[in-house]
């Protein structure tokens, strides 16, 4: 068999060192939170960071293929437009003044007898309450084996009032309080923790999710952008310099791995390392990223074996994530491999679909599943981060649905946990309007292969 790295996914038309086109995209984390300092001068910096990334439209577009034969799509005339500051708070938990609370009744308008006494106001629940689950709800959740674990980009949406949460409650108040109410959700049994790519969170930050949801909730983490990212950030995302602390193993264990296992304990279920859109220097040589990337992984701490009453393959691991679908070849499968670490299928406008990233996983486990699927769907195809957030705001009902994705990855999840491995997969709103309702389609979907995939067995 032809060792190349094109000679398993598909022909390369030429060898990639030329540059390839960059475009806006993304999700809430998209690759491109800024950072200028190693973190002993970053301490200060607010949490959401602005990660908008400059894209020079008048720059033609290389029509080389990946080596899946995709072709990324070409930019719109004119220059992206660079995504606000402001937009990173939806798809976080940082922290805000919660605006929720009213501590003053409107006065009646007259002061005469006859007029009406106004209604006492009604104390709102100290806690943020959870919307009622259908019954069709609680039967399809109990028609997933538990290994199968679905859930969202963060959770701080108030669109999500009646389909999460039972009442109206401020951004910043579900940051803050709202995670026990999600995780009471019978579909939502996993989160994806975005916040911690901007700057990294304290044992005290982790503990305190771990304490809201139950014990079998998993929390797929990503690593901070300090390490993952390899170029440093101006104040619109712009890249300045390269970055002096990217794939540097020590910080990531020290700001990374050893807050996040103190405070989640078991509850840690992927540490994803998401790596941003790589600079044109870096990509014109894939073959010396991944072997640093290689010695980076390496050096990693061991992760602690799961408890002696865990199912089998439920254990915390690290996965790698990537934006650069060159970079997808099987030299970096085998890296992965060789450090016991998952390829996480990254769902996103410039990677392949995720049956063409389905050839990664067989490459590394063989002819039967041999550990954890991970998934985080973070784009509708064809669309940028800013134009997908714009057309589904307020997040609550699917505008774009894509059967597509959908029925690929429920093909996928059905044999990996019918092969008894773990599933965790993680949407973003912007994947099809509303995340929570992408949820509960894909686990329909995801049931009914299961059912499809035994009786054929059978």
């Amino acid at each position: 068999m032809n060792e190349r790295d094109d000679g398993l996914f598909g022909a390369l038309e030429n060898d990639g060192a030329g540059a390839t086109p960059r475009e806006d995209g993304g999700d809430a984390t998209r690759g491109t939170a800024r950072h200028s300092a190693p973190a002993t001068q970053r301490a200060s910096r607010p949490t959401a960071r602005r990660d908008s990334r400059a894209a020079d439209a008048n720059a033609q577009p290389d029509t080389q293929t990946d080596l899946f034969g995709f072709v990324p799509p070409e930019p719109p005339p004119g220059r992206a437009a660079r995504r606000k500051a402001s937009d990173t708070a939806a798809d976080d938990e940082s922290p805000t003044l919660d605006d929720t609370q009213q501590t003053h009744a409107a006065k009646p308008s007259s002061s005469s007898p006859d007029s009406p006494a106004p209604e006492p106001l009604k104390r709102r629940a100290k806690g943020v309450l959870p919307a009622e689950p259908a019954q069709d709800v609680l039967d399809l959740a109990a028609e997933l084996p538990p290994s199968v674990r679905l859930g969202t980009s963060s959770w701080s949406f108030p669109g999500w009032r009646g389909i999460v949460y039972g009442d109206d409650y401020s951004n910043s108040r579900l940051a803050r309080d709202g995670l026990a109410a999600y995780g009471a959700h019978p579909l939502l049994r996993s989160v994806s923790i975005d916040r911690s790519f901007y700057a990294p969170l304290t044992v005290t930050d982790y503990l305190r999710y771990a304490q809201q949801v139950p014990d079998h909730f998993r929390f797929i983490v990503k690593a901070p952008a300090l390490i993952t990212d390899a170029s440093v950030r101006g104040d619109r995302g712009e890249p300045v310099s390269a970055n002096p602390c990217f794939l540097n193993a020590e910080l990531a264990i020290r700001e990374f791995i050893e807050p996040c296992l103190a405070g989640l304990g078991a509850k840690a279920g992927a540490l994803v390392f998401q790596f941003p859109p790589l600079p044109d220097q870096l990509l014109a040589d894939p073959a010396a990223f991944v072997e640093r990337l290689a010695a980076f992984l390496a050096a990693l701490p061991p992760l602690p074996a799961p408890a002696a009453n865990a199912a089998p393959g439920d254990s915390t691991c690290y996965a790698v994530e990537i934006r650069d679908g060159i970079l997808l070849t099987p030299r970096f499968v085998r890296a992965l491999r060789a450090a016991g670490v998952r390829y996480c299928v990254g769902l996103h406008a410039r990677m392949p679909d995720p049956l063409r990233q389905a050839a990664a996983l067989a490459l590394m486990d063989g002819e039967a599943p041999a550990g954890p699927l991970i998934v985080r769907w973070s784009l509708h195809s064809g669309f940028k981060y800013e134009q997908a957030k714009a057309r589904y705001e307020p997040f609550d009902k699917l505008v774009d649905e894509d059967p597509h994705t959908r029925d690929a990855l429920a093909e996928l999840a059905a044999r990996y946990a019918i092969a008894g491995q773990p599933v965790l997969i993680t949407t973003n709103n912007k994947a099809e309007g509303s995340a929570p309702l992408t949820c509960a389609k894909l686990a329909r979907a995801i049931a009914d292969e299961m059912l499809r995939i035994r009786g054929e067995n059978a």
